[in-house]
């Protein structure tokens, strides 16, 4: 459940895969609909479901200011991309037996923030399985942010850290 760090072409890219015990088209449904959006992932996404289409990423909590992005890939219900300001968020869905594999890329320039941002995305995908199991996780998301981030930094290494937490953590 741990992410992974590596560098590709040039670019930092985080990797994440969670098996989850769901239909691959729940967990569509969990990446793509706002009002389950809303639960687990860090900002609303405005604009069109296809691609090529222009995106607007809103923090909701006005942890950031808003950036703007572009939906990439759109192949219900395996293949998910879009571009979220600089960088390149993938989401793929695979079946496996009854459930379905879930894998997030997050690719970015800065390694500086490659373990927040391992942080948060962690924190992210388990509030996405609590929510896909149909309960609330038994922390606030800062708390569990503040738990992972550590590991990260011990895995990563300091020059992975350079840049602090996000405003809400």
């Amino acid at each position: 459940m741990q992410g992974t760090l590596a560098q590709v072409d040039g670019r930092w890219e985080l990797t994440f895969v969670r098996r989850l015990a769901h239909s691959p088209e729940k967990v569509w449904r969990t990446l793509t609909e706002p009002e389950h959006l809303a639960v687990w992932f860090p900002t609303a996404i405005e604009g069109d479901r296809a691609p090529g289409a222009p995106l607007r990423f809103v923090f909701r909590d006005g942890e950031g200011p808003p950036s703007d992005g572009e939906m990439l890939a759109y192949e219900p219900p395996w293949r998910l991309e879009y571009r979220w300001g600089d960088e390149i968020l993938r989401f793929r869905v695979e079946p496996d037996g009854p459930g379905c594999v879930l894998t997030l890329v997050d690719v970015f320039d800065q390694l500086g923030k490659a373990a927040r941002d391992a942080a948060g995305w962690h924190t992210c995908l388990d509030v996405l399985g609590h929510h896909l199991d149909g309960d609330l996780p038994p922390w606030p998301a800062s708390a569990r942010w503040a738990d992972v981030h550590p590991g990260y930094v011990e895995r990563f290494g300091p020059e992975a850290a350079t840049i602090g937490p996000p405003a809400s953590g």
